[in-house]
Parts: structure tokens; sequence; C-alpha cells
């Protein structure tokens, strides 16, 4: 019998943040959910009503509330502490958000969300800069106004003071690893959703941020998923009386989700499903070619140093703005029973296309789902159990155009797909999945983001030889479920016609 080992994680998305204890014994690991609390945006007003700029849509921006994130974290660390000795603790988020220092190493503001409209028109004013053609082939990633590239360029447009008096950029999990230790550095799998880092040279891309007119003196130092980041900087250390080492795991919570597929070998394609569904496949080397400018597929950082191929879909986020809608309305459901509900649905042929324009922003989701449907000839869903059947659809044929897409540029076979997170729940999806693709869908484990982050810790602290060693824990420690495809001729009609659509429509990014 091995001794129990301990690792802690910080696992914060769009909707939730939650602190994760993984226990290491006999080759398997558990997890506990210790903290759990609410993320989300704020509309903060940030502007003299009579000076916002005619492309932006409001006075008011959405901010990320960090110094309260901050604050659960800490009583996180402290409530486990309290019960065990911890091995270390990792960070990790979603990509693109960014924070500022100043010179004394403060938060000049409050990180901005990635769906604020102060981001319009900006990747047409990127490309006056240095021409899209040129940024995909340093950068190799996919064009969406939500990237940290056209985020830090309004600052720029917009004369903006911030900069000015930045000294330090810090993607948002690097922000908490400098609160926590001290360090200022840049996590490789974060810093490569930017958009201004340069996978060629494994460094940041002088080109493309000299171009924007970046000081390229605030970008910090990049380390890889698995480096120790060192113990508690002294005051934290003091104020929550305890010790532990932080290790910076693959920080961007699609990093760890993936490192976390129970799968050997290239063969197989992935989905992260959650707000957003990350669809790709694991490669040695960054795929940049005509066709993948074509289709705007990026090339995101992994664990030991390859890369996701991959394209992001907009995922489970429309049903979540849906419910948010319901339950304004005082329809409080939950999302089994709104899976259950669009399982009940006779079947329906009605789908959107989930990375349609409209959808990006919040609000009024029911409605544009409606509208959608009117705009393409389709059958305009009315119940909730209509709506979300009709989400539901378009995402499984999203990730069919996805994945063969991902087949016709890599030239490689895919045989199977995994799906990992927390979308791996609704299991209607996985079996439309299945049918759509007419192929095996294998699905968990359900908390892969955190699974990932606690074994590239274990890693780093020792603890498990390798990351073969790693996956064996997985298989050990977590179920996993197979759908097998029905017929496929249905899907193959609906396919057709989603093809069709997007001929009509105007995609998010």
């Amino acid at each position: 019998m091995t001794e129990k080992k301990f690792y802690l994680t910080f696992d914060l998305g769009a909707e939730s943040g939650r602190a994760m204890m993984g226990t290491l014994e006999n080759g398997k690991l558990s997890l506990s959910e210790e903290h759990r609390f609410l993320t989300g945006a704020e509309s903060v007003p940030t502007m003299y009503p009579d000076r916002v700029p005619e492309k932006m849509e409001s006075d008011c921006s959405l901010l990320w509330d960090f110094t309260r994130f901050w604050h659960e974290i800490k009583t996180a660390i402290k409530k486990v502490s309290r019960k065990v000795s911890v091995r270390s603790a990792g960070v990790d988020t979603w990509g693109v958000d960014f924070a500022l220092l100043d010179k004394n190493g403060m938060l000049i503001t409050s990180p901005y969300n990635y769906r604020d409209s102060r981001t319009n028109s900006m990747l047409e004013e990127a490309y006056k800069r240095l021409p899209k053609k040129r940024i995909y082939d340093i950068s190799g990633i996919q064009f969406m106004s939500l990237n940290s590239l056209p985020q830090l360029l309004s600052l720029v447009v917009y004369d903006s003071p911030v900069l000015k008096i930045t000294d330090k950029f810090l993607m948002v999990p690097d922000l908490i690893n400098y609160w926590l230790t001290g360090r200022a550095v840049a996590e490789f799998t974060e810093a490569t959703t930017t958009q201004f880092f340069d996978p060629h040279k494994g460094d940041w891309s002088e080109e493309i941020i000299n171009a924007m007119g970046f000081p390229y003196h605030i970008f910090p130092e990049i380390v890889q998923p698995g480096t120790i980041l060192g113990p508690l900087r002294q005051s934290v250390a003091k104020e929550l009386n305890t010790e532990l080492t932080v290790v910076a795991p693959a920080t961007h919570d699609t990093g760890s989700a993936v490192a976390a597929v129970p799968a050997e070998g290239n063969d197989f394609a992935w989905i992260s499903s959650g707000t957003w569904s990350i669809v790709g496949m694991n490669v040695p080397e960054p795929v940049i070619n005509e066709d993948s400018f074509k289709y705007n597929f990026t090339n995101e950082g992994g664990i030991g140093g390859t890369y996701r191929f991959s394209k992001n879909v907009m995922g489970l986020w429309v049903v979540q703005q849906c419910r948010q809608e319901w339950i304004s309305e005082g329809k409080n459901y939950s999302y089994g029973e709104l899976t259950q509900m669009a399982a009940d649905v006779p079947l329906s042929t009605s789908f959107v296309d989930p990375d349609y324009s409209s959808f990006l922003q919040p609000g009024n989701m029911v409605e544009k789902v409606q509208e959608y449907c009117k705009m393409t000839g389709q059958t305009v869903p009315i119940t909730e159990g209509e709506v979300i059947r009709a989400v539901l659809l378009g995402l499984a044929l999203r990730y069919r155009y996805v994945i063969e897409k991902l087949e016709e540029i890599s030239g490689r076979n895919l045989s199977a797909i995994h799906i990992v997170g927390g979308g791996t729940q609704n299991k209607l999806l996985s079996q439309m999945t299945a049918n759509a693709l007419g192929r095996k869908v294998i699905t968990g484990p359900i908390e892969a983001t955190a699974i990932g982050n606690i074994i590239v810790q274990a890693i780093a602290m020792g603890d498990i030889t390798n990351w073969k060693a790693g996956v064996e824990v997985i298989k050990n420690s977590f179920d996993l479920q197979t759908f097998e495809p029905g017929d496929k001729k249905p899907w193959d009609k609906a396919f057709e016609k989603f093809i069709s659509n997007l001929e009509k429509t105007t995609l998010a990014y």
C-alpha cells in the first residue's frame, strides 16, 4: 500500500470556478470537490458616456472580478490545508483573456471578458497593420474577435493610458500564479492562445507585436507545463498559515482536458465539451498551410511540446444562455430536464449552426435560435424541448464538419472520437455525435480538466514517472462509456442542408 498523495487543482470556467482535490494511491486517482464559486463577468461602466467610440456598443464593459476569485482561491487553500498536507497546487482557466501589471506589480484594471464589444472591428484593424495571411503564417491561430491580439489592439487604437503604465502582460491563469508565488511568467499552452506567439521560434513574435504597436518588453518568460513555479510567496503563506508548492500545469483548460484523453497513438479526434467545444487532434508540429488558413483552424500548445490542431465550436454556451433566459421567466429547469425534454421531442430536422455570428453575444438566445431556423427555411422551434434539440442537433453536425476538415487538411484518418469534460454528461448529444459522424464515440472522463491538471502536477513532483504512466492511472481510475452509431442516412441528409446553410449565414469567427 503506497502513501496517499494529495494535489489541489483550481479550474476556473466561464460559469463557475472549482477547487478539486486529487488523491493518488496505489496507481489510482480519486477526486473530490472542495470548494465552488460563481465566476461570470459583470457589465461595469468604464467610460464617460460622451466618449464612447462609434464602433463600441456601450459605455459599459464586461469585466472579470479577479479579486473575488482570488478570495475564493485562498478560502479553498485554507479549507483543504486544514484536512490534509497538499503536495502541490495548479491553476487552469479559459484562454485569450489577460491582465496588466504596473511597474510595482499591481493589477492595473480588472481583466476584460473576451465577449466585450471593444474588439468590434479590431481584426480588420490588425490586417491593416500586418496582412492576415502573414499573421496566420507566424502564429497558426484561428481568427476570432475574442483573441488576445484584437483585445490588446483595442487599447492601442483607442489610445488607452493603461498600456503606457504597463510593465507586465500576464494571461489570467498566470496572474493567479503570480499572486500565489510572486513569479510573473507565461505558461506555454496559454501563451499560444494569444495569436502573437510564434511556434516556429517557440517565443513571442516580435514581428506581430511590433506591427500591432504593443510594447515588447511587457511580455514575460514562457515556461512549459510541468514547471514548478515555487512555494507560496511568504505573505500568502503567512496569511493562509500553510505551505505548498505551485506547479504550472497546462494552464489553458483545454490543454489540461486534452491531456486527460485516455487514448494512445494519433488516430483519434477529441472534443473538449463544455461552454466551448474544442474539436481537434494532437500533432507533433503545428499544421499551417493554405487549407488550415482557409478554414480558420488553430494550433494551440499541448503538453510535452506538442500542439493541438483544432477549431473552436460555440459548444453548450447556447444551451446555457437559453436556460438562463427560462430561469429569469421562473422556469428553473436543470440541464438534465432540458436534455430529457429534447429527447422527448418527436424526431425533428430543425437545427442551428452553433457558430452563427448572433450566438456569440449573450442575451435573447431563444429568439436567436428561432430566427436562425426561420432564416434558413426550417420549422421554427417553439417549446423548450424543441429549442434545445435544435441546438444539440446543430452541435453534432458542426462536430462532423470540423472533424472531416481535420482529416482533409491533415491527411490523416481518425477512427474514433473521444469526448471529455462536463459535456459528456449529455448522453443525447454524445449519441447524436456518433450518429452524425457514423463513428464510435467514447466519452469520459467527465472531470478531464482537473484530471489532466493533477497528472501534470504529479509528474512534476516525481510521483508519476511519465505521461504514459499517467494515461494508465486515468484508465484505471475513471469509467468510460461507448456510443455506437445508428443509421447514418438521415444524418447525411441533414448534413447536406447544414452545408447549404453555411452559404446563407455569417460565422462568428
